[in-house]
């Protein structure tokens, strides 16, 4: 049910993420009119959110295992309106990595290659049990790969 990339939330981003061979992740959405502020924008909130996870996910680029984390810090800039139904592309990549935090940094880019949001954040390392007693890691949490995957992604 998690607003970014559940699969069983009806109102939420659905977001689909791609590691990249920059050792980038891509997240990408096509938000709709229940994710606006204004009328024809998205939120402002959603788009911090998007880009939250987008950062915390980037731990996993290239590792076998999963890496769980909590948000210690993570500051935006807007710097141009997001408009609604058009694909949204959010790259982000990890900055600095110790042994119980890292920092990163990402992206919202419009279709015709503007950033219209960035960010900058900074995570803890936790371990899944300390977040949830009610995790079940099973198929419904991941998105599972699909045929209509797309085999490159140009972020213009």
């Amino acid at each position: 049910m998690c607003f970014v990339c559940g699969v069983k939330n009806n109102f939420g981003l659905h977001a689909n993420f791609y590691e990249t061979d920059a050792n980038e992740l891509v997240a990408l959405i096509d938000p709709s009119e229940q994710h606006q502020g204004y009328p024809g924008r998205m939120h402002g909130g959603i788009a911090a959110a998007i880009l939250d996870e987008t950062i915390g996910r980037s731990i996993c680029n290239g590792k076998d295992e999963q890496i769980w984390s909590v948000t210690l810090e993570l500051k935006t800039r807007f710097r141009k309106p997001i408009p609604l139904g058009q694909e949204l592309k959010i790259v982000a990549r990890i900055t600095s990595e110790g042994n119980r935090s890292f920092e990163g940094t990402g992206e919202i880019v419009l279709p015709n290659g503007d950033i219209a949001v960035s960010a900058e954040g900074k995570y803890m390392k936790v371990n899944i049990d300390r977040i949830t007693d009610n995790m079940e890691l099973d198929d419904n949490w991941f998105l599972p790969v699909s045929n209509d995957d797309p085999s490159e992604i140009e972020i213009p």
